[in-house]
């Protein structure tokens, strides 16, 4: 397929609003959808995979050391920098709040910035409802997962579950799941409370009114990296943070 859509035109989320504190010191100076990963950089992987498939249009939201993301409007012609200036206050519910006129009652991905897209071809799929990418892990994941019925329909988002699919960041929302999805939203986002939550906690508590499955995909196609540890783990160049924290406790 390569990117020649035969679909109705999709349109693109990537947030990349937050403070990446579990990547410090590195994202002291560097957002951290913007850090390099053995040569690329995570937010143009998850872009050049959505070009791929042919998406029309892409929303960064960003809030975190904004201007380092001014480029990628001239690098690439199709991206759209939203701002986000609650990302210190309110969780990632507030990202997509921003976006919600632009992807009500369309097709549309919906993506972390900060996952490595190592095989384009996860995204050079056909689809046919919308659903949530997901790594299978046996045994008990302490991660956000998917419980599913006997049908594969997705009953519960949140935080830890056994043998189940584990979330990769990218979720795919035909038109009508993200004009359930952006009504909802709007409506969390103006109750008091609800400023700690994520957008798939909004999802999580609407799948009596919305459709949706696993699309699996494997851990060499897709990589979340969360942590300094992690990104040292994959990337060697960055094991100069920890021997440097090694050499300083032997002094």
């Amino acid at each position: 397929m390569g990117g020649e859509s035969e679909w109705m035109e999709e349109v693109a989320v990537i947030m990349a609003a937050g403070l990446g504190t579990r990547m410090r010191p590195l994202t002291d100076e560097t957002a951290k959808p913007l850090v390099k990963v053995n040569g690329r950089i995570l937010i143009e992987s998850v872009i050049d995979g959505l070009k791929y498939r042919g998406v029309t249009q892409i929303y960064i939201v960003v809030g975190y050391k904004k201007e380092q993301f001014s480029y990628l409007t001239k690098k690439y012609d199709n991206i759209i920098l939203v701002v986000n200036e609650e990302y210190t206050i309110k969780n990632n519910i507030s990202s997509l709040y921003r976006v919600c006129d632009e992807i009500d009652g369309k097709n549309c991905f919906i993506c972390e910035a900060d996952i490595l897209v190592e095989d384009n071809s996860i995204f050079d799929v056909k689809l046919n409802g919308s659903c949530y990418f997901g790594k299978m892990v046996k045994g008990y994941s302490a991660d956000w997962v998917f419980e599913q019925n006997d049908r594969g329909k997705i009953t519960r988002i949140g935080k830890g579950g056994t043998d189940v699919f584990n979330m990769v960041g990218v979720a795919y929302l035909q038109s009508r799941e993200t004009a359930v999805l952006s009504t909802h939203i709007r409506k969390a986002y103006a109750e008091e409370g609800n400023e700690e939550l994520f957008w798939d906690d909004v999802v999580n508590q609407n799948l009596d009114k919305m459709e949706l499955t696993v699309h699996e995909v494997s851990s060499d196609q897709i990589m979340e990296i969360d942590t300094l540890e992690e990104l040292a783990a994959v990337d060697q160049s960055y094991r100069w943070y920890f021997i440097k924290e090694e050499t300083a406790d032997e002094s």
